[in-house]
């Protein structure tokens, strides 16, 4: 078995963690899960299985000879902790010559990630999550049915099943990567250039289901797509999906009310007016046009997946779809398919690898898109 530390034990973390310890010994995971707050790892141990395989550890990644220690002798670091202390595990990682995945969407981090992974002898995979992480997958796997291509538009969102509130949202993740989404230039490509553009601006509506949506630009869900796609597309862009009048309120809180500036205000009154759910739905709908075979055409990958039980316990959307991803491109690392050194690009992954990997099946499973 290898030896893991995750770090970070809130929502997604906590079920990376059970996700693994619960794999067969043979191809199996020990996991110590690590994380400031001694409560919250005193509820990771309440409610885990009962394995020798699973441990906790109080640590502050600020500490830097704390850090070092808890990576000694692993096989990989999986960071599940807020945008802003990614850097600094990555470089511990770096330092000790441990594999090293994570899930910010925070576009600096993966800069300076990607300048780690030069010359590394480990892997370091950013962005492993649904989007940025599975998104980039599948747009990807989509371009390549295509003899040239002219645009590429990805759509994600994790929302309420239930929506009850102005904002027509709950808190499913973390609240600071939701706030920094809102707030940093989003990347894309426009008539053939790249380009920054303003988040929460080109606002557009569209209907999957029967259910009316808004889409509107955020920072990250991207990843490397605009390097990777740079002169070979027209048009590419992000926008996460909200139930529609999200965009307005959040604009008039962030600029209007320049909470912008307040960022740790916004997450106090988020935090603390916006409860939590475990029934939501993640929404996926990329679609991807150009020629094939002398036409112009259009192919369209749309999915629903809803909160479920996975490894015997509730789980909700973006826990399935999150944590799952994080866990499959750490298999595929773990077995040799995966690039064993320097940066690895999402879109890299070929879709068919992803949904045969016992983690990353999930959403390729019909059960997972009806809803509990």
């Amino acid at each position: 078995m290898k030896n893991i530390l995750v770090i970070g034990g809130g929502k997604i973390g906590s079920v990376v963690a059970d996700l693994l310890v619960q794999t067969p010994e043979a191809n199996g995971y020990r996991v110590t899960v690590a994380d400031r707050s001694a409560a919250l790892l005193q509820d990771i141990e309440r409610g885990a299985a009962k394995t020798p395989r699973l441990s906790t550890l109080q640590l502050d990644v600020n500490d830097a000879a704390a850090l070092g220690a808890a990576l000694a002798g692993r096989f990989a670091v999986l960071s599940a902790a807020p945008y802003h202390l990614t850097v600094k595990v990555a470089e511990a990682a770096r330092a000790l010559g441990v594999h090293y995945l994570d899930l910010t969407e925070d576009v600096a981090s993966t800069r300076r990630i990607r300048e780690l992974a030069a010359g590394a002898n480990t892997a370091f995979i950013p962005q492993c999550g649904l989007a940025p992480g599975f998104i980039s997958i599948v747009a990807a796997d989509l371009t390549r049915q295509f003899d040239t291509l002219d645009s590429v538009r990805m759509r994600v969102g994790a929302l309420p099943a239930y929506p009850s509130n102005a904002l027509n949202y709950n808190l499913t993740w973390s609240t600071e990567g939701v706030i920094n989404e809102y707030c940093e230039p989003c990347e894309a490509i426009v008539d053939g250039q790249r380009r920054e553009v303003p988040a929460l601006e080109e606002r557009e509506e569209f209907s999957l289901d029967g259910v009316l949506y808004e889409a509107f630009n955020t920072s990250g869900g991207l990843g490397t797509l605009c390097e990777t796609l740079a002169g070979k597309v027209r048009t590419l862009n992000y926008r996460t999906i909200r139930y529609p009048g999200h965009a307005a309120i959040m604009k008039a809180l962030l600029h209007d009310l320049r909470l912008k500036d307040r960022r740790d205000v916004l997450k106090d009154i988020l935090e603390q007016s916006l409860p939590a759910t475990m029934q939501d739905v993640v929404i996926v709908f990329v679609t991807v046009a150009g020629i094939k075979d002398g036409r112009l055409l259009q192919d369209t990958y749309a999915r629903k997946t809803y909160s479920h039980v996975l490894a015997g316990k509730m789980r909700s959307a973006i826990q399935i779809t999150t944590a799952s991803s994080l866990c499959a491109m750490l298999d595929m690392v773990a077995a040799g398919t995966l690039p064993q050194a320097g940066f690895v690009r999402q879109e890299d992954v070929p879709l068919a690898d992803f949904l045969g990997n016992r983690f990353g099946r999930v959403y390729a499973m019909d059960e997972l898109s009806k809803a509990a």
